[in-house]
């Protein structure tokens, strides 16, 4: 049980989640948020997305009652657009209000990607290429490769990283490059929180195995309700809403490449 940073009745946590048309990824998510309400029942949850599905976070953040702190909590894996300007942008439109950072990079992630990896399998040898869905932003790609970084340390074979869109190299280039001159499988891991579109593709990418996604699991939520007590943190010293961190810089190589960050306090919200 991860102990309730503040005494009395808590902020409220707002899951909020991309949205998907496939059903199984809805069931998966919606065990998140029932995860989190086991592990801290004290703590009101609440349901939001920022695509395809309702409730839309916008709505969410307004039906609060007022007064009542929350933190919007990204089930999302890396930065990227949604959290730096849908989740951002929600926050900012209501005092006592913050987001917290999204659940990746985190080095339990990679462990579920190699628990996910064996239950596929896949030998410690094997080639991986880490599928992620990708996006433009820089700190998303870096995201992606901290976590391949923590994946690959936990295996013998090489590990490379490889998206849906938006970033490069895409994952059937990221697997053909490393079965060349290789006498391994290749395999993908599915970097994805649950079963939808970007998942399905993989199949496409010419792997000889891709694993399933990190749901279920209880990590997620666990590593959910991390991110909302650094949060918590921030809104009982006073930190602005609609702020995402409360670092006073990042050393981050991809800094230097965006225009906002979410790591150093400069959330974007235009």
């Amino acid at each position: 049980m991860i102990a309730n940073p503040v005494p009395g009745l808590p902020p409220v946590l707002i899951a909020c989640s991309h949205g998907t048309d496939n059903a199984q990824g809805r069931r998966a998510i919606d065990a998140v948020r029932a995860g989190i309400t086991a592990l801290r029942p004290e703590v009101e949850v609440r349901e939001a997305y920022v695509d395809v599905q309702e409730p839309d976070l916008v709505d969410v953040v307004a039906s609060l009652p007022a007064g009542r702190p929350a933190v919007i909590v990204p089930l999302l894996l890396s930065v990227g657009y949604h959290v730096k300007v849908d989740i951002a942008r929600a926050a900012a439109s209501r005092p006592r209000t913050v987001s917290a950072l999204p659940l990746g990079p985190d080095p339990r992630l990679a462990r579920v990607l190699q628990q996910r990896l064996t239950e596929a399998g896949v030998d410690d040898a094997d080639a991986v290429v880490l599928a992620a869905a990708g996006s433009s932003d820089a700190c998303a790609v870096e995201d992606v490769a901290e976590v391949r970084a923590v994946l690959a340390e936990l295996r013998t074979g090489r590990v490379g990283a490889g998206f849906g869109s938006k970033a490069v190299p895409s994952v059937p280039d990221a697997v053909e490059a490393l079965r060349t001159g290789s006498g391994r499988r290749v395999a993908v891991a599915s970097y994805l929180l649950a079963p939808g579109y970007f998942h399905d593709q993989l199949a496409t990418a010419g792997a000889d195995v891709v694993s399933a996604p990190l749901l279920p699991s209880p990590l997620i939520a666990e590593i959910a309700l991390s991110r909302y007590d650094d949060a918590v943190e921030r809104l009982l010293v006073g930190v602005p809403h609609g702020s995402s961190s409360g670092a006073a810089g990042c050393d981050r190589p991809c800094r230097a490449q965006v225009s906002s960050c979410v790591r150093s306090g400069a959330a974007r919200v235009d």
